[in-house]
C-alpha cells in the first residue's frame, strides 16, 4: 500500500462508538491486574504477525515508555529462540500466537502451558487482550494507518 486509506484519528471520528468499545476491550486485562509489560509483548507479537505497522510502532514506543527491556523488544519476533523471556512470558506469547493464527487452532500443549502460568481468570483476561489487539490490527492493516514517528532527540 503506497498511502494510507484512512488514519487512526478517522476511526475515532467516523465510528466513535466502535472505537470506544475496542479501546475498552483493550484496557480490561491491565485493569484486571495483568502485567502491562507482558501485555505489551503480546500485543507487539500479534501486531508483527498481522503486519500492522501502526500497531507495531505504537507498542514498541509504549513498551519503551513503561520500561520493557530493549532486548525483549528486539527479540520478541523470535521469542522461542531467545533466553530472555520468562516461562510466563513464553506461555503468553504462545497463547497470543495460537489465537492470532486461529485456523491452526490452540493445541492442548499450548493450553496446558498457559494454564500452568495463568489462573483461569488471568487467562480469560489475556485472551481479551489478544482479541483486542487482533481487532486493532484489522483496522490498522486494512486502512494502512501511518505509524507514529519517534520523537526526534534534541542535540546539546
Amino acid at each position: 500500500m503506497s498511502h494510507p486509506r484512512s488514519e487512526y484519528e478517522d476511526f475515532k471520528r467516523l465510528a466513535p462508538d466502535a472505537y470506544d468499545l475496542v479501546l475498552a476491550l483493550g484496557q480490561v486485562a491491565a485493569k484486571a491486574g495483568l502485567d502491562k509489560q507482558l501485555l505489551e509483548l503480546v500485543k507487539l507479537r500479534a501486531s508483527q504477525i498481522n503486519g500492522c505497522a501502526f500497531c507495531v510502532q505504537h507498542h514498541i514506543l509504549f513498551s519503551e515508555r513503561i520500561g520493557v527491556p530493549a532486548d525483549k523488544l528486539n527479540l520478541v519476533a523470535v521469542w522461542r529462540e531467545a533466553p530472555v523471556f520468562s516461562p510466563r512470558e513464553r506461555a503468553a506469547l504462545a497463547w497470543a500466537e495460537a489465537l492470532t493464527f486461529l485456523p491452526e487452532g490452540v493445541s492442548d500443549e499450548i493450553y496446558a502451558e498457559a494454564t500452568r502460568e495463568f489462573s483461569e481468570t488471568e487467562l480469560m483476561y489475556l485472551t481479551s487482550a489478544v482479541a483486542s489487539i487482533n481487532v486493532w490490527n484489522r483496522f490498522g492493516a486494512a486502512y494502512g494507518w501511518t505509524p507514529a514517528k519517534r520523537p526526534v532527540a534534541s542535540s546539546s
